[in-house]
């Protein structure tokens, strides 16, 4: 019986008993064997009859990679972190064993500190590990080396580490840039720049300005973000073109840029609105000097064109809006001769007419942010004891104010204010400290963990800043841990669900206390 493999293949889906195979079924033989039957006959028959393609050309040979391998207990510990990638992270979880998968992207980094080549054997495992978590892809590379991007070129699942980036180390030869610049996908471009300007900022302003005319408005938004990495004076002749952008929110990124140079002359215009708008009262009677606000009445042309965006936000008021976008792009060294030689924190403790300190306050928090400047953040964030303001009601956002101090006088704060105020409200604040924690912050949060146990609390309710602690606290802690892992001996008569409580909570501490001398553990493999 004349029949196609196409034919075979539509009865077996359909089902024989919806379609009459094309086969010849023998007296007492069912349909389906038939068909089964007809389907290996003609298996076989297709696989004899194939003509072989031709083989393809060998890869060229590996490249060499001149760094020195790992010290064997440090591939060792690599092989396990590898292996170990179903960790659900946090204190949440149950168990005392460490999370692997959260203790790699340290692992990463600090063997590439060491300047360690990868193992081959395990270049395809950590491919696979940075194609599925994104956090870990620029170390991963950085340590696979040239080798990773061989492999990479030979797996499309691995196309990822190919493109152009600081850890992949290509595009950089010129021809490479502007081959890729010029033919790219716009994840590859968006890339190429930012591992331009992080090697040489010139180069890659004149990169964008050459295609700046043709670009789409919001790929041009997103390429001119690159440029905040060594935002410099250099830029500004390209920042001020920008402003007159056909597109609001480009000529709204390209003023916030142009605001962050205290010295460009974006920066000059807005002081000179905000001379007019905020000023130092000296009349009222019987009272000290104050600050005096009076918010633009209207959003002239040229406020437009440096960014100050016409329309608020729904339930905020034109000029206190317009006005925060004024303070906001002024340059901080503007203030103190607009004041009378008074510092910032003077500034900041000068009471403010007609209610606009939350509005005035709030505006040169972000100025201190975008400008980097920590004595402005120091006199905005106050003393860490003060009470938190309600939320919904501060002005003030700690975290960002925190990364603009140096990193130990951000640790320093945050520790003073788990001292006083606990944990509830501090992990985005630890968010932003630098790894490990230096003391004594990780002492603060040793000792506000063991008050929160003995309140009698969960340590899920702690989940967040118990994953950090086991990422950040110094390992050096782990001996002064050691006796919050042990259960009392006899439950509080008066409280039954705190052995409950306390089970969870030693738990916790046995996997803090484990993972922090894993750590340790691996420092010491990877100095060898």
């Amino acid at each position: 019986m004349n029949r196609t493999w196409d034919e075979l293949v539509t009865s077996a889906l359909l089902g024989t008993g919806r379609r009459v195979p094309p086969v010849q079924v023998r007296a007492g033989q069912d349909a389906a064997v038939a068909l089964l039957d007809a389907a290996a006959v003609d298996t076989v028959r297709r696989r004899a009859g194939a003509v072989p393609d031709a083989a393809l050309a060998r890869p060229a040979p590996a490249p060499a990679d001149a760094r020195p391998p790992l010290p064997p207990a440090a591939r060792r510990r690599l092989a396990l972190l590898l292996a170990d990638r179903s960790g659900s992270g946090g204190g949440g979880r149950r168990g005392a064993a460490p999370d692997l998968t959260e203790l790699l992207p340290q692992w990463l980094a600090a063997a590439n500190g060491h300047g360690y080549q990868a193992p081959p054997a395990l270049l395809p495992a950590l491919l696979d590990a940075a194609r599925s978590r994104s956090d870990l892809r620029q170390e991963a590379l950085a340590f696979g080396g040239p080798r990773a991007r061989w492999l990479a070129a030979l797996n499309p699942q691995w196309k990822y580490a190919l493109r152009p980036g600081p850890a992949s180390g290509a595009g950089t030869a010129a021809g490479t840039d502007t081959a890729v610049w010029e033919e790219g996908l716009f994840a590859e471009r968006a890339a190429l720049l930012a591992s331009v300007r992080q090697r040489d900022p010139a180069a890659a302003r004149e990169l964008l300005a050459g295609s700046w005319a043709t670009e789409r408005a919001e790929d041009r938004l997103m390429f001119l973000d690159a440029l905040r990495e060594g935002l410099s004076a250099q830029d500004e002749p390209f920042l001020e073109r920008a402003l007159s952008d056909r597109s609001r929110n480009v000529r709204a990124t390209a003023a916030e840029l142009l605001s962050a140079l205290p010295a460009s002359a974006l920066a000059a215009r807005m002081a000179e609105r905000a001379r007019s708008c905020v000023s130092l009262d000296r009349t009222g009677e019987g009272e000290g000097p104050r600050i005096a606000v009076e918010a633009p009445h209207e959003c002239d042309k040229g406020m437009q064109r440096d960014g100050v965006v016409v329309k608020p936000p729904s339930g905020r008021g034109e000029r206190s809006w317009w006005l925060a976008q004024i303070v906001e792009g002024t340059p901080l060294a503007a203030w103190p001769e607009r004041f009378g030689g008074r510092s910032p924190a003077g500034i900041v403790a000068l009471p403010v007419a007609d209610g606009w300190q939350p509005e005035l306050h709030a505006a040169w928090c972000r100025a201190a942010v975008r400008q980097r400047d920590a004595e402005w953040a120091r006199a905005l964030l106050g003393p860490a004891s003060a009470p938190p303001a309600a939320e919904g009601t501060s002005w003030r956002d700690p975290a960002k104010l925190l990364s603009a101090l140096p990193r130990d006088e951000r640790a320093a704060w945050v520790a003073e204010f788990v001292s006083a105020h606990g944990l509830s409200d501090a992990f985005r604040l630890l968010g932003v400290c630098a790894v490990p924690w230096a003391e004594p912050l990780g002492r603060s949060i040793v000792d506000a963990l063991d008050a929160a146990r003995d309140a009698g609390g969960y340590p899920w309710s702690f989940s967040g800043v118990m994953g950090l602690a086991e990422r950040c606290l110094d390992p050096a802690q782990a001996d002064r841990l050691e006796a919050l892992t042990l259960l009392p001996e006899e439950p509080a008569a008066d409280a039954p669900g705190r052995a409950g409580a306390a089970a969870y909570w030693a738990e916790a501490f046995q996997r803090l206390v484990g993972t922090l001398r894993l750590r340790a553990t691996m420092r010491e493999e990877l100095a060898g």
